[in-house]
């Protein structure tokens, strides 16, 4: 008679499992991500560069304001270098360099938690390839450099780069300070563009898509010598087997060379 009420409770730890997953957790952050894309082409944020900031809100309001929809949009898979030229058109170069950095830093925080927080128990017992495993290596050994130059070379997208520091076991201290310092760079010489769009011809600005075309470059050709040498550099798992094989055999020649002398 009381076994439907007994069984209740476990009916609900079930449950409470399942939705805690790593798999369900891994889902939800999916579902996040493609809402949030959604809501970016819904709401269409570009408009800002066309339109204009609202004229009621000015001053550190405005970049305040601005700064958080930028962690916002960049954390819903916006390119950064758009909102960096809508900083720049909005509020010029030394109001809008804080905004964007601000922003960036947010962003990359808020793709960061939702990373570590739903997708890292899921995600990570599939790094067994070799790449996969030598990024997640070098992320987690060396995260305050490895990510520093991620920022400072914008090879890899910016999202990308917060959900794999995101899956690795990178602590936040390092990753926000690099993201911070080694994004600095690049952001200012697109909010210094867009500061500038109104005259394209102007030295600033063309001195600023020098500064932007030179880093994607460099960024091309570290990424192409770090896969070079990746590719060239031997697996450690053959040697390692190597090594055991041979290990028994100078051990079965030690005795008959002791043997010699007495023979």
């Amino acid at each position: 008679m009381f076994e439907p009420a007994a069984q209740s409770p476990r009916r609900l730890a079930w449950c409470a499992r399942a939705l805690l997953s790593p798999r369900a957790r891994l889902g939800l952050l999916i579902l996040l991500l493609v809402s949030a894309g959604t809501a970016v082409l819904v709401l269409e944020p570009q408009r800002l560069i066309r339109d204009g900031w609202p004229p009621q809100m000015s001053g550190a309001t405005a970049v305040l304001v601005f700064a958080a929809a930028y962690g916002l949009c960049t954390s819903a898979l916006v390119p950064r270098p758009l909102l960096n030229l809508a900083a720049g058109a909005l509020f010029g170069s030394q109001a809008g360099l804080p905004a964007a950095v601000a922003g960036t830093v947010l962003g990359a925080g808020i793709a960061f938690g939702l990373g570590r927080l739903l997708g890292q128990d899921a995600l990570r017992p599939l790094l067994r390839a070799r790449p996969l495993a030598m990024a997640d290596r070098q992320l987690s050994d060396h995260g305050f450099r490895s990510m520093l130059a991620l920022r400072l070379f914008p090879g890899i997208p910016f999202a990308a780069a917060n959900y794999c520091a995101a899956i690795s076991r990178m602590g936040w201290l390092p990753f926000l300070l690099a993201t911070g310092l080694g994004s600095v760079p690049n952001t200012a010489a697109y909010v210094i563009a867009g500061s500038r769009a109104s005259t394209p011809t102007s030295p600033v600005f063309l001195i600023s898509m020098a500064f932007i075309a030179v880093t994607g470059l460099a960024a091309v050709l570290v990424a192409w010598r770090k896969r070079a040498k990746l590719r060239d550099r031997p697996a450690p798992a053959p040697e390692a087997s190597t090594a055991r094989k041979e290990a028994p055999e100078v051990r079965e020649d030690a005795p008959r060379a002791a043997a010699a002398p007495g023979a």
